[in-house]
């Protein structure tokens, strides 16, 4: 088996891991075409609001809206973040991400599951809960690493905010990858969740299994310090937000 060194701060200095996959090589490979985009107001926003729909609705997710938009309010919670992924500046993906606390405990999860979540956040627990992720069914087809992109912010998240654990609130048919990926945990049963034509799964991934174990085998979920500022640090008094954030993950990998 060829081995290489990590790259200064991915983990031991001097340990040693495989090499890198085909599978991740060609994930590495789009990530450096790719462009993260905060979106707050504007065209933007809508176009991932309109993403929401056309994907969710193309699988019977969601009813018939006639804006053919999806928003609610956990959009507008002062601890959201919402993102759109583009690919040679095309919109392909978009996720939407909840720090959650005991000072702002709105998303999701907390929604659904507070009976379960909301002791937790009252012992001093932080999550990171990602949601409305949705894929263009299009680029999807052209691009089957779009998934492993778009969820790459969440793990950013747990970093930037040092929270130790990442929800997901999820259909049954995808616990799969929760668990292979981040050996996520169920830890809520099924539910039913507004507007959402399924009922939900709760699972919870502890964030040191997803630093020591993901990284070897996805190295493209590594990222900078900067990076998770640039995607979640609010800017300063008299500063403007970044309009687009490129990925670090190569950079990572080429000092290594």
């Amino acid at each position: 088996m060829i081995e290489r060194r990590d790259a200064p701060g991915d983990g031991a200095a001097g340990s040693s891991v495989p090499e890198v996959s085909e599978f991740a090589r060609k994930v590495s490979e789009l990530l450096e075409r790719t462009e993260y985009r905060r979106c707050d107001k504007g065209e933007d926003l809508e176009d991932i609001y309109r993403l929401r729909y056309k994907s969710y609705r193309l699988s019977d997710m969601v009813s018939d809206i006639p804006e053919q938009m999806i928003h609610d309010a956990l959009d507008e919670a002062p601890n959201c973040y919402k993102f759109g992924i583009y690919v040679d500046g095309f919109l392909v993906s978009t996720l939407r991400i909840h720090h959650v606390s005991g000072k702002a405990p709105f998303s999701p999860s907390t929604m659904v599951y507070g009976d379960i979540l909301r002791p937790q956040l009252a012992a001093g627990d932080t999550f990171i809960d990602p949601s409305r992720f949705a894929a263009d069914p299009e680029w999807s087809r052209v691009y089957p690493q779009i998934p492993y992109l778009t969820l790459r912010l969440a793990g950013m998240a747990c970093f930037h905010f040092q929270a130790p654990y990442c929800l997901s609130t999820i259909k049954e048919e995808h616990v799969g990858f929760y668990k292979r990926i981040y050996r996520s945990e169920q830890i809520g049963e099924l539910r039913d969740y507004p507007n959402l034509n399924y009922p939900v799964v709760l699972y919870r991934a502890t964030v040191a299994a997803i630093r020591e174990r993901s990284f070897t085998r996805y190295p493209f979920f590594r990222s900078t310090a900067m990076e998770q500022r640039m995607l979640f640090a609010k800017p300063r008094q008299g500063e403007l937000a970044p309009l687009t954030i490129l990925p670090t993950a190569k950079y990572m990998r080429d000092a290594a």
